[in-house]
């Protein structure tokens, strides 16, 4: 980027827009280019200083960030990172956000945090390089759950990984699955709490059950298992009776849960009769996992740069040789199912 991200900080606290504004301008590559401390005021300071991104808190008088965010995304569309409480109450707000068109989420600080408001600056910056998505906000629409279908279920396993954008497009994907889909697990990027709540509204919007993933839990078919947000990695184990594996270890990418760590472990695992995908991101975690999945024998898919709120995840991937073929967001549920079905002339 040549020149510094230029942000506009939405709270209502003073506080916390100082603490904001104090982080994001540690970074040389970020310029906070003002402050607000309701939707009336951020309305008139996007109209006066037309920033790059704008930070925006939930919570607010007058107008709550979630109707405001919404009156963005329908005016005037560009990149918002939504700040939140780490609370149930944040994270379902959160994940409507995000549906909405936000760009991102980082929470709130907590007592004892060793990096208030982690990798904020990266995600504005990020942000910043992906307005040209914003000449319209790439919004999937809530669908209805998949019908019943005559889907026949294969043997194989789905492991999907996918960070940045990535609740847009999990919810793209996982909505063209059948009740009795593949068994699946996932690991997205979010902070701890907000898991559960996306596990919930993810099993709400569509036909599998799906639910945050717990040590020891069994692959079944029709389930579909998300990595809890927090300190541990979710692994696929036990080849006799594929189950999940909640491991305490460092971060991994930066990152804990790591899509790495789930995709090392269903290499190894299920190696040929696995079917590995990964979507929108910042970064490359994923990418190495990926290629050892290919190398195992498993089929890969990778999001295109097209449809990617972030292509960093998909596209180190890509060149690492890891993707066996590239497919807008919009494709993605349909072949995955093509590839785990059970063939005609016998189950796999």
């Amino acid at each position: 980027m040549s020149s510094p991200a230029r942000v506009l900080v939405v709270d209502d606290s003073p506080t916390m827009r100082g603490l904001i504004t104090a982080v994001l301008n540690a970074d040389p590559e970020v310029n906070v280019i003002g402050q607000a401390g309701d939707a009336m005021e951020a309305r008139a300071a996007i109209k006066q200083l037309n920033p790059d991104v704008v930070t925006l808190d939930i919570e607010m008088p007058n107008m709550n960030g979630l109707e405001f965010l919404d009156k963005i995304m329908k005016l005037r569309p560009m990149p918002v990172i939504m700040v939140s409480t780490m609370t149930h109450r944040g994270a379902e707000a959160t994940l409507a956000a995000l549906e909405i068109g936000a760009f991102d989420c980082v929470g709130k600080p907590q007592p004892g945090d060793a990096r208030p408001f982690g990798d904020l600056a990266e995600k504005v910056k990020a942000a910043a390089r992906s307005q040209h998505r914003y000449g319209g906000p790439l919004r999937s629409k809530v669908a209805p759950p998949a019908p019943a279908n005559d889907f026949r279920v294969g043997r194989k396993i789905v492991a999907i990984g996918s960070s940045t954008g990535g609740v847009e497009a999990l919810i793209a994907v996982l909505q063209k699955f059948p009740r009795n889909c593949p068994p699946t697990v996932i690991t997205q990027h979010m902070p701890p709490t907000f898991t559960k709540s996306f596990a919930e509204r993810l099993n709400r919007l569509c036909a599998p059950v799906v639910e945050e993933a717990t040590d020891g839990a069994r692959l079944e078919i029709g389930k579909i298992y998300l990595a809890p947000g927090g300190d541990r990695h979710l692994q696929v184990v036990n080849a006799s009776a594929p189950s999940c594996r909640l491991v305490d270890r460092p971060p991994v990418n930066g990152h804990r849960p790591s899509v790495d760590v789930l995709f090392d472990s269903v290499a190894e695992l299920a190696g040929r009769n696995a079917v590995g995908v990964i979507l929108t991101g910042m970064g490359r975690d994923g990418a190495s996992g990926l290629l050892k999945m290919r190398h195992a024998g498993a089929r890969t898919v990778g999001q295109n740069e097209k449809t990617c709120v972030v292509y960093g995840m998909p596209r180190v991937a890509y060149e690492l040789g890891a993707v066996e073929q590239q497919l807008p967001l919009g494709s993605i549920g349909e072949e995955v199912l093509k590839l785990t079905a059970a063939r005609k002339e016998g189950i796999e």
